[in-house]
């Protein structure tokens, strides 16, 4: 009879589930076999042997002991001498001192091969990750991938111990056991070992599958939890701003609930399986001492044969009893590790062509030819723009939001490949140069500057890693932030907080513009540089980003046509289509879109002045006068 097509679909669940988690264990081979590192290697095989010796070691000691046995006992027609005793009784201190040497120097020996291998599929993973499309990290939850990084490198220490360390010294311990109680005496010792060893392995494995099912859940719920936390203090400002305090501890609380009703079944089948288990060794045991108090008996055993065999199983059966443990705590981290192997094998969306020079940087003449853009493939963002901008010359790019102005930007950092045509810096494709000499070539000011929660000086020195402390403090009074800097408690060891909160918009920006006057690019990119500031701070910057931009190739994008009034050229981008271009006086005179955004944001600067005019007024703001007495009391 052809089984079900839902128990079908279960089998290949399983064989897939075993293929892809075999597929993680070998991926992790190379790590801890790593080519060229004989030194790691040869700590393996010295691990190996040391492994070994322990086992013998283990095997040891209870026939010293039965042996010991046997020379007191007085029905034994051979009765041995009590000095012979003792020797045997020493013999067997020194088995179990020689076990515990030969154990703990495998661990330490072999920590430095399987710690290499942690750190070094870390390092790689999180440099992948680095190396992934902007796509990825748009699409994906920072505090969910931190956590599967977290997870995935403790369950790749945890394998590695326990596979090498708990798993195979106990099959060479019972391969060893059975082997001696075959050779030396009833079959039936063997025959039961066996049975019950099995026994427990199919047990184990049935509740640990039903268990993996609640631990993923667990995991899901966990990682859940904390994507909530993470995001929720990232943007503890915005919580702030709309007292949503409540809704997001609400938020968390409930993912919580979930990890905690996962948690509670997973304890619950934790139990089901150490019962379980308990059960199957001690019948074992039971059964294995009835047939050696049986062979005794009929004088087929010594009471020492008794305690060698007892002495066997008791051994054999507490890393048994903790494999339960080991196999879960592996099943466990191949999960972990299979999800952080599957972001280290997701694919790079934007690769360097083989064999790719770096970018040879001249003048730094900027050409879009015919560039066609989506995100998605039902949506065009640029439609076929083209434009240059001159080595050394100034061009703006402005529009509506939405008009696809910062995807400029995105492409020309080749964040993103185009769908068709060509951009090129001095005549170079730049998908034929490597990614790191056209973002080498490029200095950003952002929008949004987001600072690391670490000093002033780290943050302006995040342009050029190796400048020196003169040249980031040159590049301050440059970027006309270093009279502020030196007015903090610790100057330029000063704190910024996390994202940079500690500092105002201004400052923010000042501090990104010393960090791209550090890194020194001939090519400059302001992206909406200034448009999150106000009117005045706007102003001064402007002076800071006229400075950095000299003698510069530099693409302006910008919502604020004041800010752009003296570019070379200013390009009117709408619906992902050039659809004006020229200096600003000449735009104006065209009286078409430039016209109409000049002219609506003029009215809106000269409302925002007649505001203020009208809110400083005390005939119509009586509050007016009652604070400038006191401002002037206080002066």
């Amino acid at each position: 009879m052809p089984p079900s097509p839902g128990r079908s679909t279960a089998i290949a669940g399983e064989a897939h589930r075993g293929a892809t988690q075999w597929g993680t264990v070998s991926t992790l081979f190379p790590y801890l076999w790593p080519p060229g590192r004989f030194d790691l290697k040869l700590r393996i095989i010295i691990a190996m042997v040391a492994l070994i010796l322990a086992k013998i070691a283990t095997l040891a000691f209870p026939l010293f002991y039965g042996a010991a046995i046997d020379a007191l006992d007085t029905k034994n027609p051979a009765v041995q001498a009590l000095g012979v005793a003792i020797a045997f009784i020493v013999a067997y201190g020194v088995a179990r001192i020689l076990m515990q040497a030969f154990a703990q120097a495998r661990d330490a020996i072999a920590a430095k091969a399987v710690y290499n291998a942690v750190r070094s599929v870390a390092a790689q993973t999180f440099r992948h990750i680095h190396a992934l499309s902007l796509r990825f990290h748009l699409e994906r939850k920072t505090g969910g991938l931190t956590r599967v990084i977290e997870r995935g490198t403790k369950g790749i220490d945890v394998l590695l111990f326990y596979a090498l360390f708990s798993i195979a010294p106990t099959i060479l311990e019972l391969i060893l056991v059975c082997s001696y109680l075959l050779w030396v005496y009833h079959w039936g010792y063997t025959a039961i070992t066996i049975a019950t060893v099995l026994a427990y392995g199919w047990f184990t494995i049935q509740i640990t599958e039903w268990r993996t099912t609640i631990r993923r859940a667990m995991n899901d719920s966990d990682t859940e939890a904390n994507t909530k936390a993470v995001d929720s203090l990232l943007n503890y400002e915005t919580v702030k701003y709309f007292n949503n305090e409540n809704h997001e501890a609400s938020r968390y609380e409930k993912a919580m609930i979930r990890f905690t009703e996962a948690s509670e079944k997973a304890q619950l089948s934790l139990s089901v399986l150490n019962a379980g288990q308990a059960v199957i060794i001690t019948i074992g045991l039971v059964a294995v001492m009835a047939l050696a108090a049986y062979h005794v008996s009929i004088g087929q055993m010594t009471l020492g044969g008794l305690v060698v065999v007892n002495g066997f199983l008791v051994q054999l059966y507490v890393p048994l009893n903790l494999l339960g443990t080991v196999y879960r705590e592996i099943n466990q981290a191949l999960i972990d590790m299979e999800k952080m192997f599957d972001v280290l094998h997701v694919p790079q969306e934007v690769q360097d062509k083989p064999g790719a020079p770096p970018l040879k940087v001249t003048g730094g003449e900027i050409r879009f030819d015919n560039v066609v853009f989506a995100y998605e493939p039902e949506r065009t963002i640029l439609k076929g723009v083209s434009f240059t901008v001159p080595a050394g010359k100034t061009v703006a790019v402005v529009g509506p939001s939405g008009a696809g102005k910062s995807t400029i930007s995105r492409i020309l950092y080749r964040f993103y490949d185009i769908k068709s045509g060509r951009v090129t810096i001095d005549g170079q494709d730049i998908r034929d140069v490597t990614q790191d000499s056209v973002r080498a070539a490029i200095g950003i000011v952002p929008q949004d500057t987001v600072l690391f929660n670490d000093t002033v000086r780290y943050n302006i020195r995040y342009g050029r890693i190796s400048a020196s402390d003169q040249e980031i403090e040159e590049a301050a009074r440059l970027a006309q932030i270093e009279p502020f800097i030196r007015q903090l408690p610790d100057a330029f060891n000063a704190m910024v907080g996390e994202r940079g909160l500690k500092l105002s918009g201004g400052e923010k920006q000042r501090v990104a513009i010393a960090r791209t006057i550090l890194k020194n690019p001939p090519i400059l990119l302001l992206d909406e540089a200034t448009s999150a500031l106000d009117t005045h701070t706007e102003r001064e910057i402007q002076s800071s980003l006229r400075e950095v931009s000299r003698n510069r190739t530099t693409l302006v994008i910008a919502h604020r046509l004041s800010t752009v009034v003296d570019a070379d050229e200013i390009l009117v981008l709408d619906h992902g289509e050039i659809v004006e271009r020229g200096r600003h006086g000449d735009l104006l005179t065209k009286n078409g879109a430039y016209a109409a955004m000049w002219n609506r944001q003029r009215e809106a600067a000269a409302a925002r002045e007649k505001l203020k005019e009208v809110e400083s007024d005390p005939a119509v703001n009586p509050e007016v006068e009652r604070v400038q007495p006191a401002a002037a009391a206080g002066e």
